[in-house]
């Protein structure tokens, strides 16, 4: 359960860490949304809000709650062969190549950025045991985040939410720009989102890790096409 007194030193790592500033290139992404947007599917507030709670309930935002979870126990658990066995898992759930550097390239931004700014020694363990195995390379970023998360001793139950409204808030963000949407508009969304996020955040907390999975072709298809587009305005 989360503490009655919600400690400001939490709440300001977290705002730090997942505000759109936060310098891992997150602007550069839109998640297949820039192709949907190029084939007319997506072409206004309704259709985004629609692309966005997809992406959220049933997409990466589910799969990437479930890693985050996951990396969070096992490293409040000190377990780091469980915490391998997570990143693995994580990086093996991503659609399209696109999608995976989406989430590898911000993880590994992310894990420095982090280290850089708030050196932490069990972080710094973590790091290492995590990168062991060959298919480690890369850290998928809501496995970084998480881990990250338990090793400040930051509850679980604060960071998964605000994950996950950064993750809507990002396709937000390449909306706006791509339809384009105003940015008031581009906040009523964001608003919109709200409750959904919550949702989500609370079924993921109570899923059982071997659950982990989640279908949104759409935006998977629209990811492959986006590999093969000149001019592109986004990395995804």
């Amino acid at each position: 359960m989360v503490e009655d007194h919600v400690k400001i030193a939490d709440l300001l790592r977290l705002q730090a860490w997942l505000s759109p500033a936060f310098p891992i290139g997150g602007f550069s992404y839109s998640h297949g949304l820039e192709e949907a947007v190029a084939v007319g599917d997506v072409d206004d507030l309704e259709s985004l809000f629609v692309w966005i709670e997809a992406a959220v309930n049933q997409g990466a935002g589910r799969v990437d709650g479930m890693l985050l979870v996951a990396a969070w126990r096992a490293e409040d658990a000190g377990d780091h062969g469980r915490l391998q066995q997570v990143a693995e898992i994580g990086a093996a759930m991503r659609g399209t190549a696109e999608l995976a550097l989406e989430s590898k390239a911000q993880g590994e931004a992310f894990l420095d950025t982090v280290q850089a700014a708030w050196p932490n020694g069990a972080v710094e363990a973590a790091t290492a045991a995590i990168k062991q195995p060959k298919i480690n390379r890369g850290v998928p970023v809501a496995v970084a985040v998480g881990m990250i998360a338990a090793c400040h001793g930051v509850p679980v139950e604060y960071v998964l939410p605000l994950y996950l409204q950064s993750f809507a808030a990002g396709i937000v963000s390449a909306g706006v720009r791509l339809i384009p949407l105003g940015q008031t508009d581009g906040q009523r969304l964001v608003a919109r989102m709200h409750p959904i996020v919550e949702r989500a955040g609370g079924a993921t907390l109570e899923a059982k890790f071997e659950d982990i999975g989640g279908a949104t072709p759409m935006i998977d298809l629209a990811s492959m096409a986006h590999e093969m587009r000149d001019g592109r305005l986004f990395r995804s």
